[in-house]
């Protein structure tokens, strides 16, 4: 494959996409992950062969054959990253590089082939170009890019794959919160733990995701948006939500956040936010957390605002956290001011309403 990442990539245009008037119907209100852009990008890979054959091609079904690797064990892998209008019209994702990273670290642990980074990148870069029309405008919108890895060998030994294919895929999104931001209330499993030492949780593959569904309806079952959950060693410790990472901020203004574990999910906008609450001043840790530091400081008013943070919702409020017998926190309560203040920074930049002194911005488009 070329050394220049742009020169890698062919286009084959879409002959059937979406007509502008539905388009635009569907921008209008595109909610999330419901509606698909008219392309997709894809690259191979083989033991043989490497990455090649890399392409913008027309949004459709894959073909699989029943025996493909990742229908039987589950060797799959995928990132989550957005694509954001500027009001000049531009188009600029968040810290794509750190993405690509982590696809790699993910690819690392499930034994597939790890994608270079100016790849993974140029892959965004070429997609966003030629669905363009499909980056919203206006509010919280963006278009939300999903890249991912699949072993699609047909095989069924236990082994790890030696054919691969990565696609992306993108559907636009509107506002996370409808009619204003408001805190929601989180649910403890004591029942399930997401990951445990030595297992896949610091890497973003489905079967994490797979594990997280039956306590997240139990979650919803219980009137909440979300679910906590907490160390499979000793089941006190807090790790993260089923898609977002958890942070405390104390009455003083100090900050705390559940240390990386090998089973928490390293997340971007979790950095991102641990530097943004550093650049005003505030003191930051990373260590373990007992849910009953939790629990107790929300009682005490020790713990003053408690929020989370992931690529879909940017920085959400909590307002509550309950368990099979208890409840703390308001559910009227508004959302805190620390926490409004480190979501306009963060969304700032990535609208490109304050300045990137960071560098976090890599721009897609004119």
């Amino acid at each position: 494959m070329s050394t220049d990442p742009s020169a890698a990539f062919r286009t084959l245009p879409s002959d059937h996409p979406v007509p502008a008037g539905e388009r635009d119907a569907i921008l209008a209100n595109p909610g999330f992950g419901q509606h698909f852009t008219d392309h997709m990008a894809a690259i191979d890979w083989t033991v043989d062969q490497g990455w090649h054959d890399a392409r913008v091609q027309a949004y459709g079904p894959l073909t699989l054959s029943p025996a493909s690797a990742v229908l039987h064990y589950g060797q799959e892998i995928f990132e989550g990253l957005k694509a954001f209008r500027h009001a000049d019209g531009s188009v600029w994702s968040f810290r794509p590089d750190a993405n690509g990273a982590r696809l790699q670290r993910s690819a690392r642990r499930l034994a597939l082939p790890e994608l270079p980074v100016d790849l993974f990148v140029e892959s965004i870069r070429q997609l966003v170009r030629a669905d363009a029309a499909w980056v919203p405008s206006g509010g919280e919108s963006s278009l939300y890019l999903r890249p991912f890895m699949i072993a699609n060998e047909d095989f069924l030994g236990v082994r790890p794959a030696q054919r691969v294919a990565y696609y992306v895929i993108a559907s636009p999104a509107g506002a996370y919160f409808k009619g204003g931001i408001k805190p929601v209330s989180i649910w403890l499993s004591r029942d399930y733990a997401r990951a445990g030492r030595g297992g896949t949780g610091a890497a973003k593959c489905g079967g994490n995701y797979a594990a997280s569904l039956l306590p997240q309806k139990q979650a919803y079952d219980n009137g909440c948006a979300q679910v906590l959950f907490l160390d499979a060693e000793s089941g006190r410790h807090v790790e993260e939500l089923g898609g977002m990472n958890v942070f405390l901020v104390g009455r003083d203004g100090r900050v705390a956040t559940p240390e990386l574990s090998g089973s928490i999910l390293e997340g971007i906008t979790r950095a991102s936010v641990i530097q943004l609450l550093r650049d005003r001043g505030h003191e930051v840790v990373e260590r373990r957390i007992d849910i009953a530091e939790w629990i107790d400081g929300v009682r005490s008013g020790e713990i003053a605002e408690v929020f989370a943070c992931g690529t879909a919702a940017s920085i959400s409020p909590i307002g509550v956290l309950k368990g099979h017998d208890f409840s703390v926190g308001s559910a009227d309560a508004g959302a805190g001011e620390v926490t409004m203040a480190i979501r306009k920074d963060l969304t700032d930049i990535q609208y490109g309403r304050a300045p990137d002194r960071h560098g976090w911005l890599t721009r897609l488009t004119a």
